[in-house]
């Protein structure tokens, strides 16, 4: 199962190239780049965590690239993604954000159906992932 979320998510996986012209767009444009990682892409789950600061100072995207694949050598079976703020008006808003890397294995979401009072019925979706290991031990990878 492919997860999509964010933009370009339909498409294939962009290259470091199209990463890097995607970060010169938004750098073009004032806005900082941040990197995030997860190792449970829940669509719900909007807060990943971050790798580093948020590069309000960069102008470049070769530090962006440098700094994304230290994320990757670092988290290498974690979803990654890019995502760009505007703080135009005095808050920080995400105006871009996409995955740039993907573990091997995507395992994807289970439905759980809960019977309710009343022969009501609710919905909800669970991530493959948490029922493996602990976070920190998914996909392979154990963090200390």
């Amino acid at each position: 199962m492919r997860i999509t979320q964010g933009t370009f998510s339909f498409l294939p996986d962009l290259s470091d190239a199209q990463v890097a012209a995607q970060v010169e767009h938004a750098l073009r444009r004032g806005w900082a780049i941040g990197i995030e990682t997860t190792d449970d892409p829940h669509p719900r789950n909007t807060f990943w965590e971050m790798f580093g600061n948020p590069m309000f100072d960069v102008s470049d995207a070769a530090g962006v690239m440098l700094e994304l694949r230290q994320c990757r050598k670092t988290f290498p079976d974690h979803y990654i993604r890019l995502t760009a703020f505007d703080s135009t008006h005095g808050t920080e808003s995400v105006v871009l954000s996409f995955i740039v890397n993907r573990p091997k294995h995507e395992p994807g979401f289970r439905l759980i159906r809960t019977e309710e009072a009343g022969r009501s019925l609710r919905y909800s979706i669970e991530s493959y992932a948490v029922q493996r290991s602990p976070e920190g031990e998914r996909y392979g990878m154990r963090q200390e």
